[in-house]
């Protein structure tokens, strides 16, 4: 693989949203207990990143993301799949450089993941007692990245020397010398990392310092980068028992050099604002919406456009959709709201609204409203209408249920042992019915 070099601002900014998009359509799953993303998660984020992920088969920026927002509160998971929060929903119609300072600042303080555990082939990490903590390392990079000069590309051997010099800027990874015995590679007793010269600085600190940049700085778009394919990019660790078999030490061996671009340096708070580049352009006009509530697509969509499309309009022909009552209900059922898609619209149509698209809209933000979920409750019955009327209407149970019908009780079930209590308290309890 040549050398390449990928400006990520634009990139990655187009990403956020496209992965709010793929969260708000529900196909995303993670692990329940690690909130990694899975596999054919990482595959369909990978075939929507602009771009595509730095390596082909190799997920970095795909493996990134679903984390990312994760920790910073856009998305959670419910039964194994990832959901938009109030906040996520709340981004989608933000600017993406607001939300990428706030998911590179939550990230600093997140413990969902220790970026070193992705380095793996040194074994040993999850000993106990074996790492630093991961906040405290995490910050000397972000510190060590905020010193870098703005627009200006600094080598990674020399942003290492320079990392090396100050403490505050060297992300220490064994906790102690005992723990660093406990790191190898290959054979935990001959390839121990505790030998002399089996753990320099660019071994642990400086494949850490990789991963953070890689992965996330530059899924971010905080920095642009220049890299090569990790196979053979660095031998350092090529003294050490065990790597003869080895053909890279991690991933993100193949990063030789960054770029602290404006997007990075709004983010890491060392500007006020952030401008785009004069280059940057507002979403293209490509859409014509019909009074039959057909939108045509004027040339090819991007990954992004029509994962909106689709979440609000049958896609019934190559390049058209088309708007319904029920394609709208579904679209509100998901959590979206119908305010943004018809702002997405007036951004890309090449002509006014149809008045048949916004009466409908109206309309079915109306509905929407009409019914509403007020939770689970637990349906209690009472021998008779008094009997209802008199728990319903006492003076401390009147605010744990909700009399239904003539002799019937909704209780919200987060109200329910509090409910059964005061209830005894009447002389009576509720027993489970029968037949």
């Amino acid at each position: 693989m040549p050398e390449h070099v990928r400006a990520t601002a634009a990139q990655a900014q187009t990403n956020l949203h496209a992965l709010l998009q793929l969260v708000a359509a529900g196909r995303l799953r993670c692990s329940q207990t690690t909130r990694r993303p899975a596999a054919a998660t990482v595959a369909t984020i990978g075939g929507v990143l602009d771009g595509g992920d730095f390596y082909p088969g190799e997920p970095i920026a795909a493996f990134a993301w679903p984390l990312l927002l994760q920790a910073g509160g856009l998305a959670e998971l419910a039964g194994g799949r990832l959901q938009l929060t109030g906040r996520g929903r709340a981004a989608l119609a933000e600017p993406a450089a607001a939300t990428i300072r706030q998911l590179w600042r939550s990230w600093g303080t997140t413990t969902l993941l220790d970026e070193f555990n992705r380095i793996d082939q040194i074994k040993g990490q999850r000993a106990a007692n074996v790492l630093t903590s991961v906040k405290t390392r995490r910050k000397a990079v972000a510190t060590a990245l905020a010193a870098c000069s703005r627009d200006e590309w600094i080598a990674v051997d020399d942003l290492f020397a320079t990392m090396r010099r100050n403490r505050e800027t060297s992300p220490t990874v064994a906790r102690s010398e005992r723990g660093l015995w406990k790191l190898y590679l290959v054979d935990p007793q001959y390839g121990s990392l505790g030998y002399s010269g089996y753990a320099d600085w660019p071994i642990l600190e400086g494949r850490y310092t990789l991963a953070v940049l890689f992965e996330y700085a530059a899924t971010l778009g905080l920095v642009d980068v220049e890299y090569t394919d990790p196979v053979g990019a660095r031998t350092d660790y090529h003294g050490n028992w065990g790597a003869d078999d080895l053909d890279y030490l991690s991933r993100y061996d193949g990063l030789l050099a960054i770029r602290l671009n404006p997007l990075g340096a709004y983010a890491l708070g060392l500007t006020g604002d952030y401008q785009p580049p004069l280059n940057t352009t507002m979403p293209e006009q490509t859409l014509k919406v019909l009074p039959t509530l057909d939108i045509v697509a004027i040339g090819e969509p991007t990954t992004s456009d029509r994962l909106v499309l689709d979440a609000h309009a049958e896609h019934t022909s190559d390049r058209v959709w088309t708007v319904r009552t029920d394609t709208l209900l579904a679209a509100v059922d998901s959590g979206r709201q119908l305010s943004q898609f018809v702002t997405f619209l007036t951004d890309r149509a090449t002509h006014d609204l149809p008045a048949a698209l916004t009466v409908l809209v109206d309309d079915v933000s109306t509905r929407a409203t009409k019914i509403r979920d007020h939770g689970l409750v637990r349906l209690i019955e009472c021998a008779d209408a008094p009997l209802a009327t008199l728990i319903a209407h006492d003076q401390k149970l009147r605010t744990l249920c909700t009399l239904v019908g003539d002799n019937h009780l909704a209780v919200p079930l987060e109200h329910e042992e509090k409910f059964r209590r005061t209830l005894r308290t009447l002389g009576h309890i509720v027993t489970a019915a029968t037949g």
